[in-house]
C-alpha cells in the first residue's frame, strides 16, 4: 500500500494499545482493514443529521439529559435528541460561530455575531438577550437575569472563551496578547504577555497550572500567580485549546501537527490535524478536512473514515462514550466499538472543561 507520508510506514509498523486518537484532517486514504490489528476496534456511525444552514464552526454542547445543542453560520441553534432528532431551534439574528454552554438548571448561553449574548430555556424559548459593542474589547460579567455584573477592558478583542478555576479566578486571551487573571468581582489580578494574538481559550490542570496556545507558535505553562511555569515552541501558530490525560499530558493542534506534550512541557509527538477530546483511553480530533481515523497515543494511524465536509468545531463525547462532532453539513453521532467510554478522569479532558462547555475546574 502506498501511504501518503513516507513517515507512515514506520508509525504503522508500532502499533502499540489502547489510547486512540479519532483524526479528522489531512489523510485522503481509507486504510480501512489494511492495517494489521485495526480490525479488533471501529466506530458505529448511530446516526447523522442535517443542518438546516450550511456550515458550522461552533461545537456541540450536551445537557445532562443527552440533548446536544448546535449553532450554524445562518444564526440557528440546533436542539437533538440523543437519537439524532430535532426537538427544536431557535434563530438568533447572524450566525453563531461560539460554542452553547450549558447551565445547571438548563439554561442555555450562547453568542451571536449580531452583537448579543442569548439565554434560552431548555424548551428553546428566549429568556434574555444582552447587547454587547461586538468585538468592542471587553470582558462581560452577567448575572443569571442577564444584568450587567461588571466588565474589564482589555487592550483589543476578546475571541478566547473562558476558564474558571475551583477559587473562581477567571482566565482568558485577547488580541492583545495578554493572559488575563481576574478575581469574582472583575478586578485585574495579572496579566502575562505572549508574542501575539490569543485566541485559543486556556485550559486548568489539577495542580493549578494554566495551559494556553498563542498565534506565536507556543504553548504556555503558567503558574496560578500569573509566572512562567514553561514554554514550548510548537512550530505553528495555535487556536487550539489543549484537552489533558489522566497523567497530565497535553493534546492540542499546532500549524498542520496534532502535539502532544508532557506536563512540563517536554515533547511526545507531533502528528497531522487538529482539534480534540478525550476519553479515558480515546482521543477524538477534528480538522478542517473530510476524513476520520484512529490512531493511538503514539502517533501509529489506524484507519480513517471518509465523511465528506470539512469540521471546524471539536467533537464532544457524553457520558455513556457517544462522540458528537459537526461537519460543514451534519452533526455526526459515532460509537467506539468495543470501548466506548466516559470524558477521561481529568481536570480537563474536553474543550471547555466538560459536556456542557462550562469551562469550569468542578470542585
Amino acid at each position: 500500500m502506498d501511504l501518503p507520508f513516507p513517515w507512515f510506514e514506520d508509525l504503522l509498523g508500532r502499533m502499540k494499545p489502547w489510547i486512540c486518537l479519532l483524526l479528522q484532517g489531512l489523510l485522503g486514504y481509507a486504510f480501512g482493514a489494511q492495517i494489521a490489528g485495526a480490525q479488533d476496534v471501529g466506530l458505529t456511525n448511530l446516526w447523522k443529521f442535517r443542518l438546516p444552514d450550511e456550515g458550522t464552526k461552533s461545537s456541540p454542547a450536551l445537557a445532562p439529559d443527552g440533548t446536544i445543542y448546535q449553532g450554524t453560520f445562518a444564526g440557528w441553534l440546533v436542539a437533538l435528541t440523543p437519537d439524532g432528532n430535532r426537538k427544536w431551534q431557535f434563530k438568533a439574528g447572524r450566525e453563531i460561530k461560539s460554542s452553547p454552554a450549558v447551565a445547571a438548571d438548563g439554561t442555555i448561553y450562547f453568542g451571536s455575531r449580531d452583537r448579543k449574548f442569548y439565554a434560552l430555556t431548555p424548551a428553546g424559548k428566549l429568556k434574555w438577550t444582552f447587547a454587547t459593542g461586538a468585538w468592542d474589547t471587553n470582558f462581560y460579567a452577567l448575572n443569571p437575569d442577564g444584568k450587567l455584573r461588571w466588565t474589564y477592558a482589555t487592550g483589543d478583542i476578546v475571541d478566547s472563551s473562558p476558564a474558571i478555576a475551583a477559587d473562581g479566578t477567571i482566565y482568558f486571551g485577547s488580541h492583545d496578547r495578554q493572559v488575563y487573571a481576574l478575581a469574582p468581582d472583575g478586578r485585574l489580578k495579572w496579566k502575562f504577555a505572549t508574542g501575539a494574538q490569543i485566541t485559543a481559550s486556556p485550559t486548568l490542570a489539577a495542580d493549578g497550572a494554566i495551559y494556553i496556545n498563542s498565534t506565536d507558535g507556543n504553548c504556555y505553562a503558567l503558574n496560578p500567580d500569573g509566572t512562567e511555569r514553561w514554554r514550548r515552541h510548537t512550530g505553528g501558530s495555535s487556536s487550539s485549546s489543549p484537552v489533558l490525560d489522566e497523567n497530565g499530558n497535553l493534546y492540542f493542534a499546532a500549524g498542520t501537527e496534532q502535539c502532544s506534550l508532557t506536563a512540563d512541557g517536554k515533547p511526545r509527538w507531533p502528528i497531522p490535524n487538529s482539534g480534540a477530546a478525550l476519553t479515558e483511553k480515546l482521543i477524538f480530533l477534528n480538522g478542517p478536512w473530510a476524513h476520520s481515523g484512529l490512531a493511538n497515543t503514539e502517533a501509529n494511524f489506524l484507519w480513517d473514515f471518509p465523511v465528506g465536509y470539512g469540521f471546524y468545531g471539536s467533537a464532544n463525547v457524553s457520558p455513556s462514550g457517544v462522540i458528537y462532532f459537526p461537519d460543514l453539513q451534519y452533526v455526526y453521532a459515532f460509537v467506539p466499538v468495543p470501548n466506548a467510554e466516559p470524558p477521561a478522569k481529568s481536570s480537563w479532558p474536553l474543550w471547555r472543561a466538560n459536556p456542557q462547555h462550562t469551562g469550569r475546574v468542578e470542585k
